[in-house]
């Protein structure tokens, strides 16, 4: 005869290790959960690991695509390409940081080349007086954005959108929208080439511009992190009225920002000298755009208070590498362009991501 009771028995014993189940499903689902929370707060505090993973990723892919991109003369190509714009790149991640941007650091960087190149070429200036005022001149310019910024409390997309209209007539005006030709610069102002000079490391091409950006870039590094004025920045950038409450004077900060973004501009404006060559008012006619997006792929917040001055140089290098790497590919140009716009826009839309987890 059966037991009455062995269905209830075993209905309840499936019901238990459905519960089991359930809860085996649930944990697993609460690990897979904090896992993928700690990886994103990973990524959001430290913003330089996702272009050096994009860096490394397109590196090897172009690599598999087109197999001379991994020579050396060509991964030395794309990094002398990009100095000046790596270079412009840390000029924006500073004025980033504090929620702000500079549309005109492209004029800044023309202008300045302008000033050094018709002082030591057209009137025979040393070479030196004539580059401490090329950079005089592109300090000057970022503290007049400063001042707008800070002292009438404009916003700073309005201002530099401006003051990039103001230089660029002020450039035209000054070179009568002439260029100064290299082999002027090498009679009378070598010193302007400096830059650009170059040497062998085993199949590598070196330009001293590189090492100088890879020196200026740790500089900038350890001032933003290792500094009460790097704090400041990154304080107003988090919160202005907050970092005002706590004692910072937010409108030196601010004006002090601009002034060392046309300071590293003015410096650039040396530097692309040497690797151009020459100096034409009509050169550098995208940078401002480039080092936006060079600043926005590195990790650098377009929100403020978050960003890296190692991703920036990362940031202009993965452009350089997909724009080089693509044109080998036998890619067209126009598709280059393409590729840079959607890079911009994943970066952004992966930072909007990450500052939610923040929240």
């Amino acid at each position: 005869m059966s037991n009455p009771d062995t269905p209830t028995k075993t209905i309840s014993d499936f019901e238990a290790k459905l519960d089991a189940a359930d809860k085996t499903v649930a944990q697993f689902e609460k690990d897979d959960k904090t896992a993928f929370s700690k990886a994103r707060g990973f990524l959001r505090d430290n913003p330089t690991m996702i272009p050096a993973l994009v860096l490394i990723i397109s590196v090897l892919g172009f690599g598999i695509v087109a197999p001379r991109f991994l020579g050396m003369g060509a991964l030395t190509t794309v990094l002398q390409q990009v100095t000046v714009t790596g270079f412009v790149a840390l000029a924006q991640t500073v004025v980033i940081l504090t929620a702000g941007i500079d549309l005109s650091v492209g004029e800044i960087l023309v202008l300045s080349s302008l000033v050094m190149g018709n002082l030591a070429v057209n009137h025979e200036w040393p070479v030196g007086v004539a580059i401490a005022i090329g950079v005089a001149t592109g300090t000057v310019m970022g503290l007049f954005n400063g001042v707008l910024v800070a002292k009438m409390k404009l916003p700073p997309f309005i201002v530099t959108l401006g003051t990039l209209s103001i230089f660029r007539a002020l450039k035209l005006a000054y070179s009568h929208s002439e260029s100064i030709r290299n082999v002027d610069i090498e009679a009378k102002a070598s010193g302007l080439l400096f830059f650009g000079n170059r040497f062998q490391f085993g199949a590598a091409v070196i330009t001293y511009g590189m090492i100088t950006l890879v020196i200026v870039a740790f500089f900038a590094w350890y001032v933003l992190n290792r500094t009460a004025w790097g704090r400041h920045v990154h304080a107003l950038g988090d919160d202005a009225d907050a970092a005002m409450l706590s004692g910072i004077a937010v409108d030196k900060t601010i004006i002090s920002v601009y002034g060392v973004a046309g300071l590293i501009c003015g410096f650039a404006a040396w530097v692309s000298v040497g690797r151009v060559g020459s100096i034409t008012p009509i050169g550098f006619e995208t940078i401002n755009l480039d080092s936006i997006t060079a600043t926005v792929i590195g990790g650098t917040s377009l929100f403020g208070g978050r960003g890296s001055i190692v991703g920036s140089v990362l940031g202009a290098i993965i452009v350089g590498v997909f724009v080089t790497g693509l044109a080998l590919a036998g890619v067209d140009s126009y598709w280059q362009t393409f590729a840079t716009g959607c890079l911009v826009i994943i970066a952004v839309a992966l930072d909007q991501y990450l500052r939610r987890a923040s929240k």
